[in-house]
C-alpha cells in the first residue's frame, strides 16, 4: 500500500466516523423524489476550501431550517475515493469538469432531478448543456468557472517577466529570474502534468505515453526547484513572499493581491502556451442522505442575486446568466475572471483508463 493510497484511506475512514451520525437512514437519492424547496435534512457538504460566502450558508440556513455542514478537499482525486467508497455521508460535492464523467461512469452520483430547481433556466446557454463532461446535463449543475494560470510576485521578477510556463520548467529562466526555490506547483496531476504538456506544445489531455513521460521528466527536473507542491496556500505563499511564483487558480489570486499592502507588486496570467479552462459543479452523491436538501441548496444558488453573491465573494466566473446583472461591475469586467480570449485554453478531459497514466506520473516525478 502506497503512503497516497493510505492518506486516501484514513480520510475515506475518517470522513465515515465524522458524518456517521448523519447517516440515520438508507436514502438513495436515485430513487428519491424531491419537489422545489422540499428538506429532507442538514445539508452535508463536501467542497473545496474557501470556495463558498459563509453568508450564503448562513442565509440558506435561515430560509430552510436546516445547518450546512462543510468538510473541504484540496483535489478531485483526494474526493473521489472517498464519495466512490461509499456511505460518506455527502450529500453535495463541487467536482471538476473532468471528474463529473468519471463520477458519472462508477455511478458515484445521481442523475440531477430538474424538477425540483425552479431557477434552472437562469443557466447561461453555454453552460446549460452541451458540456463535454456531462452533454445533457444530467448529473451536474455549473457552480463556477475560472482558469488555471500563474501568479507571479512582480517584486522579484520585475515587470518584463515573460509569460510562459518557461518561468517554471525552463531551468536558464528560472535562473534568470531568480525562481529556483521559489515556485509553487498545484499538487494536482491532472492541472501540473497538464501545464508541463502545454508548455511542450501538446494537449493537456494527451493520451500518448511518449507525450506524458516528456512532462513527467519536465516536472521531475522542476521538482528540485520548488519551494512545494501546494494546492491549499499556493497563493498566500505567494503574498507572504514565500515564493515568487506561484500556481493555482485565477479568483484566489484575485482574492489575495487585493489583500496585499500593494496589490500592483503581483499578476497573473495565462501562460501563452496555453492553460486550462475549468468548470466546477454542484452534483448530488449516489447515496446522499439528504437529497432533496442538495437539490433545494443547488436551487438557493442558482438564483439570480445569490449567483451574484458568490462570484463577488470568491471572484470566480458565474454560468449564471440571470446573475449578471447583480456582479459588480468591477468584477465583471476583470479579464482574470471574465477573460476575453479563450482560443488557447482547454477542458481537462477524461481519458478513461489513462487517467492512471497522469496520477501514476505525477507520483512518480514527484519523487
Amino acid at each position: 500500500m502506497t503512503l497516497r493510497t493510505l492518506i486516501r484511506l484514513c480520510a475515506g475512514l475518517l470522513a465515515f466516523a465524522l458524518l456517521a451520525g448523519a447517516c440515520g437512514d438508507d436514502s438513495d437519492s436515485a430513487s428519491t423524489t424531491c419537489e422545489v424547496g422540499q428538506t429532507d435534512g442538514d445539508l452535508n457538504l463536501y467542497n473545496w476550501a474557501e470556495y463558498i460566502d459563509p453568508d450564503l450558508k448562513s442565509a440558506f440556513e435561515a430560509e430552510y431550517g436546516v445547518s450546512v455542514n462543510e468538510d473541504n478537499y484540496d483535489s478531485n482525486e483526494a474526493m473521489q475515493p472517498i464519495i466512490s467508497a461509499g456511505n460518506s455521508g455527502y450529500d453535495l460535492i463541487v467536482p471538476s469538469d473532468y471528474m463529473v464523467s468519471i463520477l458519472i461512469d462508477l455511478g458515484d452520483i445521481a442523475p440531477i432531478q430538474r424538477d425540483a430547481l425552479s431557477n434552472i433556466d437562469n443557466l447561461d446557454p453555454d453552460f446549460a448543456s452541451g458540456l463535454p463532461f456531462d452533454p445533457d446535463g444530467e448529473y451536474s449543475v455549473p457552480y463556477q468557472w475560472g482558469t488555471t494560470g500563474l501568479g507571479v510576485d512582480l517584486a522579484v521578477t520585475g515587470e518584463d517577466v515573460p509569460e510562459t510556463w518557461g518561468l517554471v520548467f525552463d531551468p536558464e529562466l528560472r535562473e534568470q529570474y531568480g525562481l529556483d526555490g521559489a515556485i509553487t506547483l498545484l499538487n494536482d496531476p491532472r492541472e501540473t502534468m497538464g501545464a508541463a504538456l502545454k508548455y511542450l506544445g501538446y494537449s493537456l489531455n494527451t493520451t500518448s505515453e511518449s507525450e506524458l513521460d516528456e512532462a513527467k521528466a519536465l516536472v521531475a527536473e522542476a521538482t528540485g526547484a520548488l519551494a512545494a507542491y501546494d494546492s491549499d496556500q499556493y497563493d498566500e505563499l505567494l503574498v507572504a513572499g514565500n515564493s515568487a511564483v506561484a500556481h493555482g487558480y485565477s479568483g484566489n489570486f484575485i482574492v489575495q493581491f487585493d489583500e496585499a499592502d500593494d496589490p500592483d507588486q503581483y499578476a497573473y496570467f495565462v501562460p501563452e502556451e496555453g492553460g486550462t479552462r475549468w468548470v466546477d459543479n454542484m452534483s448530488v452523491v449516489a447515496d446522499a442522505p439528504h437529497p432533496c436538501t442538495a437539490h433545494a441548496f443547488i436551487d438557493f444558488l442558482l438564483d439570480a442575486e445569490n449567483g451574484a453573491a458568490l462570484t463577488n465573494w470568491n471572484y470566480y466566473a458565474s454560468p449564471n446568466a440571470a446573475a449578471v446583472e447583480f456582479i459588480d461591475p468591477d468584477v465583471l469586467s476583470d479579464p482574470i475572471v471574465y477573460p476575453t480570449d479563450t482560443s488557447t485554453l482547454e477542458f481537462i478531459a477524461d481519458t478513461g483508463d489513462f487517467e492512471t497514466n497522469f496520477s501514476d506520473a505525477f507520483i512518480e516525478a514527484k519523487g
